[in-house]
C-alpha cells in the first residue's frame, strides 16, 4: 500500500500551490499583495483597498441598487453621446501602490482619446479616471472622508457621492479644490465632462423621466460641441 501511494505521487499532478491568506477587513497592505489575494476571490466579492487599508463590503442593500441603477443609465446615455469615453460598473481600478478600489461607476475618457487612466493586458484600469461615482447608505467615513481623500491623491478630477440616508449629493471638483454645487433648480454640472448634468432631486425622487430630460439640455449645450471637438482633436494627435 506504501509503494502505491509513493507511485501516485510521483505520476499524478503536480501538487497544487498553498492558498494565499485571506483578506481581512482592516488588513494593511500594499496593493501587489492586495491585488494578488484578491484574485482567489469570485467576481462577485466586492473587496477594496483605500488608503493601505482592506475594506470587505457588506451584502448591497435595495436601494444602493436601484440609485446605482438610475444614475448610471443617465451618465450611460452621457457616454452614448460623447465619443472617447468609457463608463465602467465595479470595475476594479489600480490608483497607486496603497490603493485599489471598486467604485460602483467611473466614467473615464480612454487612453487613446488622451485620457489619464490607460488599460492593462489583463484588462484592469490603471490610473485615475476623471469622475467616480458612488452610492453611501451610511458609510460616511468611508465615502466621504477616506475614499474622498485617496481617490484626490491618486489625481481623480471629480468625485460625486449619493448619499441615501441624508438624501443629498455631494459632488468634488479636485482640481478647483471646491465642491460643485446646483443650480436654483437642483442641477449639478460636471466641470471635467461638459454637458454631464444631473437633476439632483430628479435622482433621489426617482424620476427618469425629469432626470433624462436634463441630461439631453446639457448634451444639447454649446459647452458639450466644444468639448466633442476637443476629444476628436485629441484622438487624431494621438493617431
Amino acid at each position: 500500500m506504501l509503494a502505491m501511494k509513493s507511485a501516485s505521487r510521483q505520476t499524478g499532478s503536480p501538487p497544487r500551490p498553498p492558498r494565499l491568506a485571506r483578506l481581512k477587513h482592516g488588513d494593511h497592505l500594499k496593493q501587489p499583495e492586495f491585488h494578488r489575494r484578491y484574485l482567489q476571490y469570485p467576481d462577485h466579492v466586492k473587496i477594496e483597498l483605500i488608503g493601505g487599508i482592506v475594506y470587505v463590503a457588506s451584502p448591497q442593500r435595495r436601494g444602493h441598487s436601484r440609485y446605482q441603477s438610475l444614475l448610471s443609465g443617465v451618465v450611460g446615455f452621457y457616454e452614448y453621446e460623447t465619443p472617447g469615453l468609457e463608463l465602467l460598473v465595479n470595475a476594479t481600478t489600480i490608483l497607486g501602490e496603497d490603493s485599489e478600489p471598486q467604485p460602483d461607476l467611473e466614467l473615464r475618457i480612454l487612453s487613446h482619446f488622451l485620457g489619464q487612466s490607460r488599460e492593462t493586458e489583463d484588462d484592469y484600469v490603471v490610473g485615475p479616471p476623471e469622475l467616480m461615482m458612488e452610492i453611501s447608505h451610511r458609510a460616511r467615513a468611508l465615502d466621504l472622508r477616506h475614499k474622498k481623500n485617496d481617490y484626490e491623491r491618486a489625481g481623480v478630477c471629480e468625485y460625486l457621492v449619493v448619499n441615501l440616508e441624508e438624501r443629498k449629493l455631494h459632488w468634488f471638483n479636485f482640481r478647483s479644490g471646491k465642491p460643485i454645487l446646483p443650480t436654483k433648480q437642483g442641477v449639478y454640472r460636471s466641470q471635467v465632462f461638459p454637458g454631464l448634468w444631473i437633476d439632483g432631486p430628479a435622482l433621489l425622487a426617482e424620476d427618469r423621466k425629469r432626470l433624462m430630460l436634463v441630461v439631453r439640455r446639457g448634451i444639447r449645450s454649446r459647452e458639450h460641441a466644444a468639448f466633442v471637438k476637443r476629444l476628436k482633436a485629441a484622438q487624431r494627435e494621438r493617431s
